[in-house]
């Protein structure tokens, strides 16, 4: 009896960590029904975007190509405030990302955000959000002259 307890509960372990563990894969429809429930208000099922929200399909990859971009899109109060805890953000993001980047593209080899990463940047939710997203879309589009340049 004590060995069928032991063991179920190293299962139990073992798939929390498998869905909840930095390295977790997305589960697809848990991502989307929060994406659903707390994103698509604002940014629509498909990441449009709805009247002064800036959209999400075909440009959240050129967020990734800068730390600052990438931080940004978990300090937004919408991400930072939100009532999904960190596992659950990070991986409502890394569903956005993999459904919405599109023709933005992702850079190659960026990693998925994490539970760790997303709990510490939302300890730092942005105050202001214009100005921080224009500056941020400056360095990237200075990256990508530089890029372009060499």
């Amino acid at each position: 009896m004590r060995r069928a307890v032991l063991t179920a509960l190293a299962g139990l372990t073992v798939l929390s960590h498998g869905v909840w563990g930095a390295d977790a894969a997305i589960n697809e429809a848990r991502a989307k029904y929060h994406y659903q429930m707390f994103c698509q208000g604002c940014h629509t099922p498909d990441g449009a975007g709805a009247n002064a929200v800036p959209p999400l399909k075909d440009f959240m990859g050129y967020f990734l190509r800068s730390q600052r971009g990438r931080e940004f899109m978990v300090r937004v109060p919408g991400s930072a405030t939100s009532k999904l805890n960190d596992a659950q953000l990070a991986e409502v993001l890394n569903w956005s990302i993999d459904n919405f980047a599109g023709s933005s593209l992702a850079p190659a080899g960026y990693e998925p955000y994490t539970a760790a990463e997303v709990g510490e940047l939302r300890t730092r939710p942005l105050q202001e959000i214009e100005n921080h997203r224009a500056s941020v879309l400056a360095e990237i589009a200075a990256m990508n002259q530089q890029g372009a340049e060499s």
